[in-house]
């Protein structure tokens, strides 16, 4: 390959258009070596040796985010530093790799799908089976509209934490920047829990994905309120009310902007009464009091529909502007 072609391929512009599509076409690959399953693996044996020598509490926890930081780092630049020596198509597959593997929207989108599919036929069994795939609250009271709010609520929470906020630190730090922000996310998703056994022992990983995900959880409340207002079937005037008026209403410091805006899109209201462990965990709305409550498979669908279209213009957007403005991102290959 020629050196110009190479310097095209390379390009941040180019690199994020490639790992957007290969998301798209062939979805989050799943096996027993994908790397988030891998940093997963890793974060559990860390946490059992802190553990084992009493560092259970918030000093354990930040030795523990730090740990996993440093060694997930080092390893992926460390091998793409070796395979750079031995050729630089090979770093650059490397990281291609590792930005597919951080972006999840189309098995978000399928999933999604199948929720519909299930409230289509009035199957309730299977709705609940879905859901649980998506959501980490009890599904065993939930009736028909509570699995369609449940689902939108996902997709639309998802859609900052699985595209919007990978997307955002790959601009400024490239595939670097996308790894550190699953990383702190997986720390989340595993030990973040306001429960006896990791509230403490999780309070940093928390804290660093409340941190990492502020600025494009309102990105993404602006993209989706932006979108809504190109096409009649949303209400991008109300998307951007109910976004900022009721995002507060979450426990959650950023899930709220996403989750709100898409009951304002949709004219519905999202979240009401949610249980954990048997227990109910809050029981609040988001969206205006006159819309409708829960969520039909045909709301999932626009759901998604939009989800996906704010993806293309937000990705497309970034495009442009690193192609036009040469920027490059620290560590970009």
């Amino acid at each position: 390959m020629s050196v110009d072609s190479a310097e095209l391929v390379t390009h941040p512009a180019i690199m994020l258009a490639l790992i957007l599509w290969l998301d798209l076409l062939f979805g989050d690959p799943v096996y027993q070596l994908h790397p988030v399953r891998l940093i997963g693996i890793l974060l559990s044996w860390y946490e059992s040796r802190l553990r084992s020598i009493g560092l259970d509490g918030k000093f354990g926890g930040i030795i523990l985010v730090l740990l996993l930081l440093f060694s997930a780092l080092v390893i992926s630049m460390g091998i793409s530093s070796y395979l750079k020596s031995l050729h630089w198509s090979l770093s650059w597959l490397w990281s291609m790799y590792l930005g597919w593997s951080f972006l999840a929207l189309r098995d978000l989108l399928v999933h999604a799908k199948h929720v519909a599919k299930a409230l289509e036929t009035e199957n309730l069994p299977e709705a609940k089976r879905q859901v649980g795939m998506l959501v980490g609250r009890d599904t065993k009271l939930m009736d028909f509209p509570a699995c369609g709010r449940a689902t939108v609520e996902s997709v639309s929470e998802n859609l900052n934490d699985g595209v919007i906020a990978p997307l955002f630190f790959f601009c400024f730090f490239g595939i670097q920047g996308m790894l550190l922000f699953k990383i702190i996310s997986t720390l989340d998703s595993m030990v973040g829990y306001q429960n006896e056994r990791y509230q403490n022992f999780g309070w940093c990983a928390a804290k660093l994905d409340d941190f990492l995900s502020m600025i494009p959880a309102r990105i993404s409340w602006l993209l989706l309120s932006g979108t809504a207002a190109l096409f009649p079937e949303y209400s991008g005037r109300n998307a951007l009310r109910v976004g900022w008026r009721d995002h507060a209403k979450l426990p959650s410091l950023n899930a709220g902007w996403c989750e709100a805006t898409a009951a304002g899109a949709l004219n519905i209201r999202l979240c009401g009464p949610i249980w954990r462990e048997g227990k109910l965990d809050h029981n609040y709305w988001l969206g205006s009091q006159r819309d409708r409550e829960g969520a039909t498979a045909w709301d999932i669908q626009l759901a998604s529909r939009l989800a996906l279209i704010t993806t293309l213009i937000g990705s497309g957007l970034i495009v442009v502007l690193l192609w036009l403005t040469e920027f490059k991102p620290f560590f970009s290959t």
